[in-house]
């Protein structure tokens, strides 16, 4: 059995500067040569490899096995579901089901700027991130700010910072699943029996950091004295998220989150606007509105509702029968594939590449959901096919980095590179709490994905916090929570958001006006995670 090497270089600096190169080359070809995310990491990949055979003397064919049991992870926990949560997205708009309920959601409230947000930035924004994530959220959210009389580069802010709280419960989950694939050889827990604790511990930090972008969203739209004078808007909007998000990260898993957490806000927020409204109607920038100040009527009968709702309803029903903890579907394995290695960070342990081929993943859940969704709406057969070619032209660049970086992921981790990347970094000692968030952030500005940056960095933070004896799952978890703080300056994901502005191909002008506010919530996750391994290392220790 292959031994991983920790210093293969005879000096930890060159052998950490060596380890990094994968990092730094996906920089390079994301950030600054401005490739495609799937090129650049095919390229990454390949590099990787070369390295990993040799410095790290990874044999050839147990490494060529660890690359495609990675590949083969990638496409069946991520792009499966991610593919499937897009066709049932689109199936919405084609249908006309999308545009019933943002037009029914717009007349529930008063034509007040504080009000729009954050029934939409806010709590429509968590439901599409939540059903397809990738910026997407952005996309269709802005239209409907700027539609309201906020600038359109305010728009595009508010629509971002009001996304990245939900980040790492979007397209179903995609994020939290990568982290437990990259992480359960590592520390050697199946990856089924990870994946709810992961789930659990990524929504306690999330729970605490969805408490802050509301008030920032108020101030954002209509200064200081409007957000004082929505405060109700404020906390009723970020405890109605928590209130469906956390209970359903702990206790069903990572698919549902966002959507269940949007699904409570929205009622919470329409059952407060029943007992309360502002005092004064106000628009963009805290100006008082004249004239009429009810939101137009949205000429829909019951049964459009009814409609329009439906097919959000089916997706819940049947991925929490699916996949709740109730449910042996998921645990059914019908194909095990499995290269281990000898750990050089914990002498005696292993470092397991693993495929498992259970065929009734979350992903097949999200089809079964797609395929009743499509009888209920009596879609075409004619729409299906454009259906699924518009989902194919949208999603085959993002399935094939589902493709490369994990392939990437598993080498880095089998071959000892992680590993020796992880000896260099602890030597921080403790302070390393303050780092981990920080790579979170910047791997997401670098891929635009916090499924990619989880791939990427999950095992390394895994063999930190190993090394400096953190609560196991406490670094991972900040890594991906970190990763969602950064979303609103990655570049990959600015490109979809800006697609219905007038800014395509003009995103760093949206980037450098995200980026301040990103800061804040970064400082502010900084302090979360400092107060968590100090006061709550529970929040993130492995069981369930």
């Amino acid at each position: 059995m292959f031994t991983q090497i920790l210093d293969p270089t005879g000096n930890l600096f060159v052998t950490w500067l060596v380890a990094l190169v994968p990092v730094a080359l996906l920089l390079i070809l994301l950030a600054v040569l401005r490739l495609s995310a799937w090129l650049a990491v095919l390229i990454g990949s390949i590099v990787t490899f070369l390295l990993a055979l040799w410095v790290w003397k990874m044999p050839l064919d147990d490494g060529i096995r660890a690359y495609l049991y990675g590949s083969a992870t990638g496409v069946w926990y991520v792009d499966w579901i991610t593919f499937w949560g897009v066709m049932l997205f689109n199936t919405l708009v084609t249908t006309g089901s999308f545009d019933k309920l943002r037009r029914w959601l717009v007349q529930q409230g008063t034509r007040d700027v504080r009000v729009q947000t954050i029934l939409f930035a806010w709590a429509f924004g968590a439901l599409l991130e939540g059903l397809v994530g990738f910026g997407y959220p952005w996309a269709f959210v802005a239209p409907i700010l700027i539609a309201i009389g906020i600038p359109d580069l305010d728009a595009i802010r508010v629509a971002a910072i009001a996304n990245n709280a939900p980040v790492s419960y979007g397209a179903l989950g995609a994020p939290i699943i990568a982290l437990a694939t990259v992480t359960a050889g590592t520390l050697g827990v199946p990856f089924l029996d990870l994946l709810p604790v992961y789930s659990a511990s990524v929504g306690k930090i999330v729970a605490i950091l969805a408490l802050l972008p509301p008030w920032i969203l108020l101030y954002l739209v209509s200064g200081s004295k409007g957000m004082w004078s929505a405060w109700p808007l404020a906390i009723v909007g970020s405890l109605g998220y928590i209130a469906g998000q956390l209970p359903t990260a702990i206790y069903l898993g990572p698919y549902l989150p966002d959507v269940i957490g949007s699904i409570v806000c929205f009622v919470v927020l329409l059952i407060l606007l029943k007992v309360w409204q502002p005092a004064q109607v106000l628009a963009y920038g805290g100006t008082p509105v004249t004239g009429e100040t009810r939101a137009e009527a949205h000429g829909l009968s019951s049964g459009d509702i009814g409609m329009a709702w439906l097919p959000i309803a089916v997706l819940v029903a049947v991925v929490v029968a699916w996949t709740g903890p109730w449910s042996s579907l998921p645990k059914i394995i019908v194909l095990h594939m499995s290269v281990a290695a000898d750990s050089a960070i914990t002498p005696g342990a292993k470092i397991g590449a693993t495929f498992n081929w259970t065929p009734f993943v979350g992903g097949t859940a999200i089809l079964v959901s797609w395929i009743i969704t499509a009888v209920l709406l009596r879609v075409k057969p004619s729409q299906i096919s454009a259906i699924f070619a518009k989902t194919w032209s949208q999603m085959w660049g993002a399935c094939l980095v589902g493709v490369f970086i994990f392939g990437l992921a598993y080498i880095y981790n089998y071959s000892g590179m992680a590993g020796s990347l992880a000896s260099a970094f602890s030597k921080l000692g403790p302070a390393f709490i303050v780092v981990a968030p920080i790579l979170g952030f910047i791997g997401v500005a670098l891929s635009g994905s916090n499924t990619s940056t989880n791939a990427m960095f999950g095992t390394f933070q895994a063999l930190v916090g190993k090394v400096l004896g953190f609560p196991v799952l406490l670094l991972p978890t900040l890594n991906s929570v970190g990763a969602e703080v950064g979303k609103p300056i990655a570049p990959q994901t600015a490109s979809v958001g800006v697609s219905t502005s007038r800014f395509v191909r003009n995103e760093g002008e949206v980037i450098r006006h995200n980026f301040g506010w990103c800061l804040v919530l970064l400082g502010y996750l900084v302090i979360i995670g400092v107060a968590c391994y100090l006061f709550f290392p529970n929040i993130a220790v492995l069981h369930h």
